[in-house]
Formats: structure tokens, sequence, C-alpha cells
């Protein structure tokens, strides 16, 4: 007996009288048989599934409320440690549709990670992209190969592949921030290395410098250090401030009132965190943007190949995504599957309605599979 005849098949194949498919025969029933021995699948039995007309995605449109996430993170804090055994508190949110895997898409990990005071977050280093993302609170650090960076409210702190980082929380107060991560790419990719560092960070990792060092190199707009001309694949800058992201997006909607082109739409302006050392996003997995809806307005409905989730950093306002629509308020998240049309319209009472987004579409450019449909 052959080691192929030894092993039960999971293929199942029957003969179905269906558009497309052969017609059912005894024969065609042997065939089946002997393709489920030999563990072959033809494609005209999978065709539909594997090379759809559009993409359908395995994810579902789903909201989660801040208010909700919060008070499960802050109990969590009080019962749950930060170090090994509690693995940084973060907590991920799992897609209804994935079958209870801790993906908030098919291709990215978003969980909300909550740090008690005094706390420091166990070193350690992956190779699977991430970033953190403030919606309220400060006093928390992140030490990333030993420079300290601050977290404060609106900041946008990009964490490369396979760097060392701690976190420490140097204030009074708990405070959570939400983690983004390509983990289930690098998970269904089967690329990932995970390595443990310190439980504890050095005396001196533990400051608190209004600038960390990678902003004092990388942080002045247009310039760049001569010294350091080499492209970057990620960027080397760790923190983009809530303050010049606000700016810009107030400037462009300025822009637009004066009669200039500079948003993406009426009402809708947006700006994209990239790498200083090459203009491309900050991440080679990950595209992250905060976009801003003037009050009254809506973003034109868009479809796009590969997934993306949004959290509302402020105001009020409704979120349609595919047949699926929400009232949404500020820390609210959702998922916006690929190839399903999104579209957001800010309340007339709400001076704006900002949302940060992250999406895998750096991926899907890379191998010249990205596609878009406005309207």
């Amino acid at each position: 007996m052959s080691m192929t005849e030894a092993i039960p098949s999971p293929v199942k194949l029957s003969a179905v009288a269906a558009p497309g498919q052969p017609e059912p025969t005894p024969a065609l029933e042997q065939l089946y048989r002997g393709f489920e021995q030999e563990m072959l699948v033809p494609l005209w039995t999978q065709i539909g599934d594997l090379m759809p007309a559009h993409p359908s995605s395995k994810a579902a449109a789903h909201l989660w409320r801040w208010d909700h996430l919060l008070k499960l993170a802050d109990e969590a804090g009080r019962i749950v440690p930060v170090g090994r055994g509690g693995e940084r508190r973060a907590i991920a949110l799992a897609n209804p549709a994935l079958g209870g895997r801790p993906f908030a898409t098919p291709t990215l990990w978003a969980a909300i990670q909550y740090l008690m005071p005094g706390e420091d977050a166990p070193e350690h280093r992956h190779t699977q992209h991430a970033f953190r993302f403030v919606v309220e609170g400060e006093g928390v650090w992140t030490v990333v190969n030993g420079d300290s960076v601050r977290m404060s409210r609106g900041d946008f702190l990009p964490q490369g592949g396979w760097n060392w980082h701690a976190h420490h929380n140097a204030a009074s107060e708990p405070m959570a921030w939400i983690d983004g991560l390509d983990i289930p790419f690098a998970y269904y990719g089967e690329s990932q290395f995970f390595e443990h560092g310190r439980l504890h960070l050095d005396p001196h990792e533990r400051a608190t410098p209004r600038h960390s060092r990678s902003e004092r190199l990388w942080a002045h707009p247009g310039l760049r250090p001569v010294a350091h001309l080499e492209e970057a694949p990620v960027t080397p800058l760790l923190a983009y401030r809530w303050v010049d992201t606000d700016r810009a997006l107030n400037e462009q909607l300025a822009l637009e009132a004066e009669g200039y082109p500079a948003t993406l739409s009426p009402g809708h302006a947006a700006v994209r965190y990239t790498n200083p050392t090459n203009g491309r996003d900050v991440l080679p997995t990950i595209r992250c943007e905060m976009h801003r809806v003037k009050s009254g307005a809506s973003t034109r409905p868009k479809r796009e190949v590969g997934s993306a989730v949004f959290q509302v950093f402020d105001g009020q306002g409704t979120v349609a995504v595919g047949e699926k629509q929400w009232q949404v308020r500020r820390g609210d998240m959702f998922v916006v599957p690929s190839w399903q049309s999104f579209a957001a319209s800010c309340d007339a009472g709400q001076p704006q309605l900002d949302l940060f987004r992250f999406a895998d579409t750096p991926i899907f450019e890379a191998v010249h599979a990205y596609r878009s449909q406005l309207g």
C-alpha cells in the first residue's frame, strides 16, 4: 500500500447537474473517486469559488463600539497581567465571519491595548509590521530599540518588523490605544518569527523626552539628513504627531474654500502617512491615512480590492459599508471588506468627522492586483 493510499483523502467530489458542469454519469462518478484517492481537485468543480467574477470577501462588515471595548479593556487591566502570560494585554477584534480567529480581516489585525499606571509592557520583537494609534489619553512612552517615543492623542506611531519594542506608563491613569498589524497576512503566508526580550526596561530607557531621537532626525518637513540618504523599506520616523496631521487637513479644506483643488471631493480632506526616505507607505504591507469630512459633507462611495479597518478619531456621522449602515462616534471601529462599497458623512451638527484608516493596499499594489471603483 502506498503512502498516498494510506492517508484518508480530504477531497470529496460529487457529480452535479449544473451549468458549467459535466453531465453526471457513472463514469464521471468513478473518475471523481480516482481524483479523491490521488488527492486531486478539478478546477471545473471549484472555479466559482476560486475565480469569481469579482472579489467576494470571507470577512463581514462589522462595527465595534469604543465604549464597550474600553470597558472590557479596563476590566482586563485589573485581572490580566501585562507581562508574560498576559502578553501586552492586547485584545484583538475578531471578525464574526472568520470563524473566531483574532483577525479583523483576512490580512489585518486590530486590537485595543491597555496599560495601567506604572506598568511596563515587556520587550519583544516580531517580523510582522505594526503601528499604534492613540484615540485618547497620554502618558505612555513606547521604547523602540532604546529610543523613547511619546504617545498622545491623535499620534500615529509606526513600528517596522523585527525591531525591539516595549512600553511604559509614566502617568497616574491607565491608557488605551489601538494596535494594527499584518499578523493574518504573515500567518497565512507562514512567514512569522517572534522573539521575547527583557521583562523590564533599563532605568535610562524609562525617560520621557518630548521628542524621540527619530523625530529629532526625521520630523522636519521636506528636509532629509544627508547622512542618511539610503532608502529604507519602513519609515525611520517613529511618531507622526496629531498637530501636524490636523493642520494639514485644515489647510486642505481652507484651500478648497478658496477655490483651489486640494481635497478628494467637496468637504473631504485626507492625508497619507509616508516614509520620508522614499515617499511611499510607512510600512510595506499597511497603508495608513487620516480622513476629515466637514460638517454636512459626504465622501464619494468607493470600493477597492483589499480590506480596511477604520477608527473614528472625532466627531459623529454615518458610515455605509456594503449593505450595512451605522451611526458612529469617537473611538468606534469598523471593517470594510474587499470590494464592498464605503461612504461616510458628517452630521450637520458636528464640526467634522475624522476617520483614521489602515488598509492592506500595498500588498495588492506590489503584485499588481489592486483595483478601485468610485460611485
